[in-house]
């Protein structure tokens, strides 16, 4: 017999319905049925898979490492692939373009001449409010002759 076929007749023979595995467990019911039937396509794979039979044997009461081991044993498609190998594989496919340099330097000489314009308006219409008059307002040249 296969293992879906004997955990869903373990789950029968206590009188549990699928549905009450699904709540217990909070595992969908989807991939429960999926367990039970042995279709591996339709489970979410990897780790999750493990901790779903896990989840169900905490449920029903069984011994969950026997499970587990009976589990692993049965024919599963390969394992996913590492993904750090994936991520290199993707790396080494990109096609490196030329860097837009041209870009980057408008951007930079945008940014100065705004940093320029700001500091610029605050030293005229906030710092230099702030200092004060000069100390002679008056034109030498008007003062009163005697």
């Amino acid at each position: 017999m296969s293992f879906g076929r004997d955990l869903q007749l373990e789950r029968e023979r206590r009188g549990i319905t699928l549905e009450a595995v699904a709540e217990g467990t909070k595992v969908s019911s989807r991939h429960l049925r999926a367990l039970e039937a042995d279709d591996a396509e339709n489970m979410p794979g990897g780790v999750f898979n493990r901790g779903m039979v896990r989840s169900y044997c905490r449920f029903l009461n069984l011994p969950e490492e026997e499970w587990l081991e009976r589990f692993s044993g049965t024919d599963r498609p390969a394992p996913e692939p590492d993904l750090a190998e994936f991520a290199e594989n993707v790396k080494r496919s990109r096609v490196p373009g030329p860097p837009n340099m041209r870009g980057r330097w408008l951007v930079a000489a945008l940014l100065l001449v705004i940093l320029g314009g700001a500091g610029y308006a605050s030293w005229k219409y906030v710092i230099r409010p702030r200092l004060g008059a000069p100390l002679s307002t008056v034109p030498v040249d008007s003062r009163p002759t005697r």
